[in-house]
């Protein structure tokens, strides 16, 4: 879900002690998971991996993923997410099979034997620091205004100070960013709490992810966001997207980054973050 991780940066900043339910890293939320993916990068805990000879001896590569965590992964209903549909993939490019172990909490994800996780941010300083490999960026994301599609007051960066209350999630660096510019910042939780704000107009807009927006709108037609590339200079604030490899041999980060590149070249990548209402963008 780094070498940081995260429905975005913002959060994966969030420390334990500022985190709440972090402090003990016990059941997380699906945005949290994500949180604890990049404390898994970050800190170098010890989930184990096996070199391309034996994943193919055993038949699979191990993805993993939080089971209630849409548009990213879910273990039950029609869909299951882009993560677990990317993970797919990559296994068919490689010549194995494709399995996922769910993991809502620290404890599951120090024992569950994943092979990788996906999402990860390319971050070179936190990769240093952990021992897992990255593959090559397959896609970009970042932070940008979520406002209601008939907003017509904001237009750039400037607009928020006199735009009334903006969303975010507590102890981001979109937060601290829109603090330092003195603007009217209301926090919640959830991305989608958040977005329904906007909707309901509680709130002038957003900080969230093009993700989080895009995956509303497939199922808020009638009330969509639309988001606004206000932070696109803030280089905190946006980050490419990579496989995170756990402990790999050269030969299995070879593969993944091989079956990579060949979605990529097919549009393959792009066509499964489009599924679920996210446009994926090129790497930065």
């Amino acid at each position: 879900m780094p070498a940081k991780a995260g429905i975005h940066r913002d959060a994966a900043r969030w420390t334990p002690a500022s985190a709440g339910v972090e402090k003990t890293l016990g059941a997380l939320a699906p945005w949290r998971f994500i949180i604890f993916v990049f404390l898994l990068l970050h800190f170098a805990l010890p989930i184990s991996a096996r070199p391309l000879e034996q994943v193919k001896e055993s038949g699979a590569i191990v993805l993993c993923a939080h089971p209630n965590a849409l548009p990213f992964s879910a273990k039950d209903g029609a869909r299951h997410g882009f993560q677990l549909e990317l993970g797919a993939a990559i296994a068919h490019g490689m010549g194995v099979g494709f399995e996922t172990h769910w993991t809502v909490s620290a404890h599951d994800l120090n024992r569950a034997d994943c092979d990788f996780v996906l999402d990860a941010i390319a971050d070179p300083e936190a990769q240093n620091e952990s021992r897992l490999t990255l593959s090559k960026p397959y896609g970009a994301s970042g932070v940008a205004l979520a406002v209601r599609d008939d907003n017509r007051s904001i237009h750039a960066f400037v607009d928020l100070a006199a735009a009334g209350k903006i969303g975010i999630l507590p102890g981001s660096m979109a937060a601290m960013y829109l603090g330092q510019h003195g603007v009217h910042t209301s926090p919640a939780g959830f991305e989608s709490d958040l977005l329904d704000e906007v909707a309901s107009g509680e709130l002038a807009g957003a900080a969230v992810t093009p993700t989080a927006i895009g995956f509303y709108n497939t199922g808020h037609a009638a009330h969509p966001m639309k988001a606004l590339a206000l932070f696109a200079q803030v280089d905190d604030l946006n980050w490419n997207l990579a496989a995170g490899i756990a402990k790999p041999d050269a030969a299995l980060a070879t593969a993944i980054d091989a079956a990579l590149d060949k979605l990529n070249a097919e549009g393959r990548i792009k066509a499964i973050y489009a599924t679920y209402g996210v446009t994926l963008s090129p790497p930065r």
